[in-house]
């Protein structure tokens, strides 16, 4: 069975993710730091984890598995979750795979290095409506293709 795992601390499209696992009957897994407020629906479940460094992370890659999508923004994480078979996508739509996951860790060192040095300022750019409309193309297309591989597993049953 499917479920969604959200690094909840600062993802802007918690609301989206929930609509989208109505629809399809799917848990959702929302791991934050504190306290936040969840639909109130038996498939939402919020994790509070410690306050320790990457807490939330390493709860995440322990639960999450092959059939699993987990939502971050965080690259490190990604590149764990990917490393236990889960599907992986941003906020904003972007999907992460073991192709694509060298390059954003390698990026993200970059930025780090240059914003360390004083040349690069900034944050990233503002959340867009467009971005919300990718995301949640990327995460119908993900549960989809989830689904597809689980009806075509031997001993499924076919559709």
């Amino acid at each position: 069975m499917i479920q969604i795992y959200v690094d909840a601390d600062a993802c802007p499209v918690k609301e989206e993710v929930f609509r989208v696992a109505k629809r399809h009957g799917l848990t959702v897994h929302v791991v934050a730091n504190s306290r936040i407020n969840l639909p109130r629906d038996p498939l939402f479940k919020l994790m509070v984890v410690s306050g320790r460094f990457d807490a939330a992370d390493d709860w995440i890659v322990e639960q999450a598995g092959a059939t699993d999508i987990a939502i971050t923004s965080d690259i490190p994480l990604a590149s764990r979750c990917l490393k236990k078979g889960s599907r992986v996508l941003d906020p904003k739509g972007r999907v992460f795979t073991d192709d694509s996951i060298g390059d954003a860790l390698a990026s993200r060192e970059l930025s780090a290095f240059l914003r360390d040095m004083g040349e690069m300022g900034g944050g990233p750019k503002p959340y867009s409506p467009r971005d919300r409309s990718q995301f949640l193309n990327t995460l119908e297309n993900q549960i989809q293709a989830l689904l597809k591989t689980e009806r075509l597993k031997p001993g499924s049953a076919q559709p």
